[in-house]
């Protein structure tokens, strides 16, 4: 039976085809995946389904901070897929929750201190969108409200001299009310009791299927338009008169049987997309590239396996870009192995001292901090997009 599950991780493992940087969090993210992906081999097995979920990690691949998701075998930066599209299938464990970001063109340099009063005049009153009462969470996280210079441009992107970025998620879609089923399966009792709760050798999927899947899929459908719907009812109050520049999701369910993971689909439009980096760092609006061609395949060393998974044609249609630069983990050097005991895993990890160092949950790991430029030298090299603008941060407002 070890042996067994064995190979089916290291199975699981040859799905996973990373484009990140190989620094400690792309290595912690790559083992986690693998955990995640067995689950979803052994869930299509059961179903009849071709065993071939697979996980394009984008050059921001890292952990993430969702203690739910981490458990349940997902890291994050990424496009993941356990299906064709001709069964829905819904695997709540990976969380969308319809994150975003809006960018938006501004002629003029706003005042700081109105800006200031006009964000808290909209987080001190009730708002409401479609009779749902608004919880703004620009203070929350990685969610911020950014103010940039457009200080180099491509004549064709026709900026103004100033943008903002909005980057949030809508937390009021996640849980079940009176206006709907709720995206998280662990804070909505609806969502919670329409799921069937199907066991793997490494731990449960929460999962929906036929009518169940279609009405998740509808309320998703709901959520994604609704958030970007959000972000502008907020800009509007903050800002007054602007142009959208684009106003995308990165965090959500692409089919019920895939999911971006913090990253862009590149397949659809020219859109120029924000690629957000430390604070204290430039920003940059993309123009995404479609990707991945025979040539970028096989440049990456990914042709033969992809060919023997059966997974040629969905590398071809990757189409990836990253939203920003995802966290480092400055204190660890490289991933060395995993230790189960019961359901939990344990992840040893050599520190920059030469020390060992065991990571479980990571909601709480103090020296996570986010990567730098290195993070666009890399999406640029694998040519998943080009820069269109570069930004000058003006202030950040976390508020």
């Amino acid at each position: 039976m070890a042996n067994e599950r064995d190979e089916a991780l290291q199975r699981a493992a040859e799905h996973i085809f990373s484009l990140g940087l190989d620094d400690a969090a792309a290595q912690l993210c790559r083992a986690n995946m693998a955990y995640g992906l067995a689950k979803l081999h052994f869930l299509q097995r059961q179903m009849g389904l071709a065993a071939d979920a697979t996980f394009i990690g984008s050059p921001d691949m890292t952990i993430t901070r969702n203690s739910a998701r981490w458990a349940a075998g997902f890291g994050y930066g990424g496009k993941l897929r356990w299906g064709d599209g001709d069964t829905p299938l819904i695997v709540l464990d990976v969380k969308p929750n319809v994150c975003g970001m809006l960018v938006g063109g501004l002629h003029e340099l706003p005042a700081l201190n109105e800006v200031v009063q006009r964000i808290h005049t909209l987080t001190t009153r009730q708002t409401k969108l479609d009779g749902i009462p608004l919880t703004w969470d620009f203070a929350k996280g990685n969610h911020f409200i950014d103010v940039f210079a457009v200080t180099e441009q491509r004549p064709e992107a026709a900026l103004p001299a100033y943008v903002f970025v909005m980057h949030c998620a809508a937390p009021e879609v996640r849980s079940s009310s009176e206006f709907g089923l709720g995206l998280y399966w662990d804070d909505s009792p609806a969502l919670g009791r329409l799921a069937e709760i199907f066991q793997t050798p490494w731990g449960p999927l929460h999962i929906l299927r036929d009518e169940a899947a279609e009405k998740y899929w509808r309320w998703h459908q709901f959520a994604e338009e609704f958030s970007c719907r959000r972000r502008l009812v907020a800009a509007r109050h903050i800002f007054g008169d602007f142009e959208v520049i684009s106003n995308t999701v990165h965090q959500k369910l692409l089919t019920p049987n895939e999911i971006l993971l913090g990253c862009y689909d590149t397949s659809r439009d020219d859109t120029l997309l924000p690629f957000m980096l430390q604070a204290n760092l430039p920003g940059y609006l993309m123009q995404g590239h479609r990707s991945l061609s025979e040539a970028q395949i096989e440049a990456l060393g990914f042709k033969e396996r992809a060919g023997k998974l059966g997974v040629l044609g969905y590398l071809q249609n990757a189409n990836v870009l990253p939203h920003g630069a995802g966290y480092a983990l400055p204190g660890l050097r490289r991933f060395k192995r995993v230790i189960e005991a019961g359901s939990k895993r344990y992840f040893v990890m050599e520190s920059t001292t030469g020390r060992e160092q065991i990571i479980t949950d990571l909601s709480d790991i103090a020296s996570a901090q986010y990567r730098g430029e290195e993070v666009l030298r890399r999406t640029l090299e694998c040519g998943l997009g080009s820069v269109a603008a570069t930004l000058q941060p003006v202030y950040v407002l976390k508020t």
